[in-house]
């Protein structure tokens, strides 16, 4: 059979143009339809996150606050007798802003987790239902073109499409192109079996070989 050589040349794309352009269209279409989604779940990622800029400038003004109240508490500390007792709401008031400076932080970390669940989600759920209908399909071609490929090197494999081609195809195709092919496969009929053949490879993207042609033209006359 055919050479691993032969295999490893065999593209993802068939070698008929309708096929061919079909193919390269969906696969435009499924990566536009990828960068699309990318864009927008880019955008709401953004969209969302601006919901914590009040929490993050409070957490500033919160910052800046507790410094202050930190560098009062020092003052009124040095101040004789009393300096313990004037720094007390000082401390007290810094505490408190510690606190709300924690929870505007935790606000902020789970507005951006959101943010980022959301913008995976808007992008992965419309993109896995397009793969989930496209990559199957690309990946069943695929392999069976390339299965094809292998066994297409020599006039008798001819034989093995045309057989796959009367089991698959529907009776008003195959009456198209003998009355009987079942007898004409069996008696050899190369030209009937070069049709059928072609039937089949067409089917997988590829185009009977012109040397297998010839091949098969001079061993009828033979």
């Amino acid at each position: 059979m055919g050479s691993v050589g032969s295999v490893a040349a065999m593209g993802i794309y068939a070698k008929r143009p309708g096929k061919m352009v079909g193919q390269l269209f969906g696969d435009g279409f499924v990566l536009l339809w990828t960068v699309c989604w990318a864009i927008v779940g880019i955008f709401v990622h953004r969209v969302i996150e601006v919901l914590a800029t009040p929490a993050r400038e409070t957490a500033r003004a919160a910052i800046r606050l507790a410094e202050n109240f930190r560098e009062a508490a020092g003052e009124a500390a040095k101040v004789p007798v009393a300096g313990e007792q004037l720094r007390r709401p000082f401390d007290a008031a810094s505490v408190t802003l510690g606190n709300l400076i924690n929870s505007a932080n935790d606000q902020v970390a789970s507005i951006e987790r959101l943010a980022l669940i959301v913008g995976w989600l808007v992008f992965l759920i419309p993109v896995t239902i397009v793969a989930a209908f496209w990559l199957p399909r690309r990946i069943r071609f695929y392999r069976q073109a390339r299965a094809s490929q292998v066994f297409l090197d020599a006039v008798p494999d001819l034989d093995l499409f045309a057989l796959r081609a009367m089991a698959a195809q529907p009776l008003y195709v195959l009456a198209e192109i003998s009355d009987d092919p079942v007898r004409a496969w069996r008696s050899g009929d190369r030209g009937v079996i070069n049709q059928l053949a072609e039937l089949e490879l067409r089917r997988n993207g590829l185009r009977l070989p012109d040397t297998l042609r010839a091949a098969s033209t001079e061993a009828s006359i033979g």
